[in-house]
């Protein structure tokens, strides 16, 4: 059953949906979500938490990983205004000295070097988790990719955020990506690696790392039948619900149109999760001569998730463009953010149906024009990038936590 809903909450819907064409207005003068001390995050629920995507998967040649332009550029070895993979560039004001690059060739309208981070370091993800507390949003998903686990530094930016979250009353949880990895290798490589980090880093014993239900929190994403069997789809689900140290309640990662898999054993791995989460991303319908996000499945979604005893978590995403990325022309792959709108409805849509969790895609991923952390609106004019067309660099931030106050119906 649907819990209470406050009878404020659709009175705020409506009075925030009025504001039409005063909404960049109201982003760029409302005040700061954290005017007062934020308190600590609940970490024992997953109910009424918003939780980011943290790709974390930037690094920089100088930086201790030296593994160079990673995720900046397809070149490690350089970055060019034809090897760029990213669509937008951070607001670099608030990074410590010691943890920005200079990017050679590209400068600031200024003149001034531009420059970039590098997840790698402590004091960069020490900043986006502050930036969370100070808007009011709960956490992270971070990313783990099963393709990159083992060896010495595979654990380092799971490792700030742990420190990260602790230190500013955030939760986190850690979410596999499976994608680009054999089946014949996938179940291996994840269940030792989820061994790894339960027994040696002892990562859920973390006072911030989330728990619902009395088990750690664990997302794995790209259940994706095109990718591999639904035999391992159920083995690797199997690993994860087993009595004992390393089960979870485990947020699963699929398809769009899951609901319409054809394959009897897909269709039950897909039903078998405790909170499902497909991916809404790059998923639009039209309206008024404008896109939105396709939220449209989200009612159907949730009663056949609830039917199968899963919670269901939504994907929000506040816009998307992979032109850099893709070698397309400039504008070619863009879903406009309409100065929040696009992004503002989703939580509209996911509050009206009582939905009590959600994921943004994605906190850091500017590859994908997906980020909603502070974004530049100066960048070197040396490529093409997407701004934030005039609202201020933190108003993804302050949408998020907005929309963390009506998925807790306050």
């Amino acid at each position: 059953m649907p819990r209470t809903v406050p009878p404020n909450r659709f009175t705020r819907l409506t009075d925030l949906t009025k504001l039409g064409m005063l909404f960049a207005a109201w982003l760029a003068i409302s005040p700061l979500r954290a005017a007062d001390p934020p308190s600590p995050i609940d970490a024992t629920t997953l109910h009424h938490k918003v939780l980011c995507g943290y790709q974390g998967w930037f690094r920089c040649p100088d930086d201790i990983a030296s593994r160079g332009w990673v995720h900046w550029s397809r070149d490690r070895d350089r970055i060019t205004p034809q090897s760029l993979t990213f669509e937008m560039w951070p607001d670099m004001r608030e990074y410590p000295t010691n943890a920005t690059y200079a990017v050679p060739g590209f400068h600031c309208p200024d003149g001034t070097p531009a420059k970039l981070f590098s997840s790698a370091d402590s004091e960069t993800v020490s900043l986006h988790f502050r930036w969370m507390r100070q808007y009011g949003i709960d956490g992270a998903l971070v990313q783990r990719f099963v393709s990159e686990t083992g060896g010495p530094h595979s654990a380092r930016v799971l490792s700030h955020a742990a420190e990260a979250a602790q230190a500013d009353g955030r939760v986190f949880a850690v979410e596999y990506d499976m994608s680009g990895v054999p089946e014949d290798e996938l179940i291996e490589r994840l269940t030792e690696d989820w061994r790894f980090l339960v027994d040696e880093m002892k990562i859920t014993e973390n006072p911030n790392y989330l728990h619902h239900d009395g088990r750690p929190v664990l997302g794995v994403w790209g259940f994706f039948p095109e990718r591999f069997s639904s035999q391992t789809a159920h083995a690797l689900i199997d690993f994860l619900k087993t009595d004992g140290p390393y089960q979870v309640t485990l947020i699963g990662g699929c398809n769009w149109p899951w609901r319409d898999v054809s394959d009897p054993e897909w269709a039950r791995a897909l039903r078998r999760f405790d909170v499902l989460s497909p991916w809404n991303v790059g998923h639009v319908r039209r309206e008024n001569q404008k896109l939105y996000a396709e939220t449209g499945r989200w009612a159907d979604d949730r009663a056949e998730a609830h039917e199968h005893a899963m919670q269901y978590m939504p994907v929000v995403y506040p816009g998307f463009s992979w032109d850099n990325l893709k070698r397309k022309p400039p504008g070619s792959t863009n879903i406009p953010r309409l100065g929040g709108e696009f992004f503002w409805k989703q939580f509209e849509a996911a509050a009206e149906l009582d939905i009590e969790m959600v994921k943004v895609a994605m906190f850091d991923e500017v590859d994908e024009a997906t980020a909603i952390f502070k974004i530049s609106n100066t960048p070197p004019a040396q490529a093409h990038f997407l701004t934030l067309e005039g609202l201020p660099s933190d108003a993804y931030l302050k949408l998020t936590g907005k929309g963390s106050e009506l998925i807790r119906g306050e």
